[in-house]
């Protein structure tokens, strides 16, 4: 008998968003040739920043999400999908 908790329903669509975050701005960043720094740059975000979430490493703020999306000339909604 093993103590491991289980990611509950909206635990899971959480990591699942995150997971198809980082997808979605690493595709989107490559399409446009741009850097984790330009990206960065044209954000005005850390370079630090776009990695972690390219990496599905945490939950990124609504608002820098809107910063990237921004940067990258897309409506949030294409980060975060449906």
């Amino acid at each position: 008998m093993t103590n491991e908790v289980q990611p509950n329903a909206k635990e899971m669509a959480t990591m699942q968003a995150v997971v198809y975050i980082g997808d979605r701005l690493k595709n989107l960043r490559v399409r446009r040739a741009l850097t984790q720094q330009e990206l960065a740059d044209r954000a005005g975000v850390g370079k630090n920043t776009v990695n972690r979430i390219e990496r599905n490493e945490g939950e990124p703020h609504m608002s820098t999400l809107r910063k990237l999306a921004k940067a990258l000339g897309v409506d949030p909604s294409e980060l975060v999908g449906d």
